[in-house]
């Protein structure tokens, strides 16, 4: 089966925190990202990498504080928040995406929000081809402009959520899935 057929989320907690993601394959999994399509090479994605415990810890209460800000007292669900700064913790590596677009740019922020998707995907893609899971966690608090704010970025950047990459739990299988029938999904126009 192909690796775009058997790709699947694995999510943070199925993950071996203890078990490190060298720099060199993160780095190359980051280089086939950065080849996806770009219309006029923009190359619109930029990813922060979080890697060691403390950073991955200081990431968690980056978003827990993040989420303190931009949610009011009595909406706050304190499992949500509780999850923030948790599941950091679970990978070994955590990727906070974002595209940079540029107000009345000549690309539209559509086509860099897209590029950016391009760019995850094969990120993911290339993920599992080298066994690694990976999960695209898109919390509110991870979209938010106060986030880019947090991560130093400005007002130009659009966060895209949070990658979470790891190798499987010893004795975790792979999450399956089907799809349903492509039939209903195409139209073929022919005459």
């Amino acid at each position: 089966m192909s690796i775009y057929r058997s790709r699947r989320s694995l999510k943070p907690k199925a993950m071996d925190p203890q078990r490190e993601v060298s720099r060199e394959l993160v780095m190359e999994l980051l280089e086939n990202a950065h080849w996806a399509p770009t219309h006029g090479l923009t190359q619109p994605w930029r990813f922060q990498v979080f890697a060691s415990e403390a950073a991955r810890a200081r990431l968690g209460e980056g978003l827990q504080s993040v989420y303190d800000a931009i949610t009011s007292a009595e909406k706050r669900i304190e499992e949500k928040r509780a999850k923030l700064a948790v599941n950091p913790r679970h990978a070994p590596i955590v990727i906070a995406v974002g595209a940079k677009v540029i107000p009345g740019g000549k690309v539209p922020e559509w086509e860099e929000i897209a590029a950016v998707s391009c760019a995850v995907q094969n990120l993911m893609l290339s993920a599992h081809e080298r066994g690694l899971g990976s999960y695209w966690s898109s919390p509110p608090v991870a979209a938010s402009p106060e986030f880019a704010r947090w991560l130093g970025l400005d007002e130009t950047h659009r966060m895209m959520g949070l990658i979470y990459l790891g190798w499987p739990q010893e004795g975790q299988p792979m999450p399956q899935s089907t799809r349903g029938s492509l039939q209903d999904r195409v139209t073929w126009h022919e005459e």
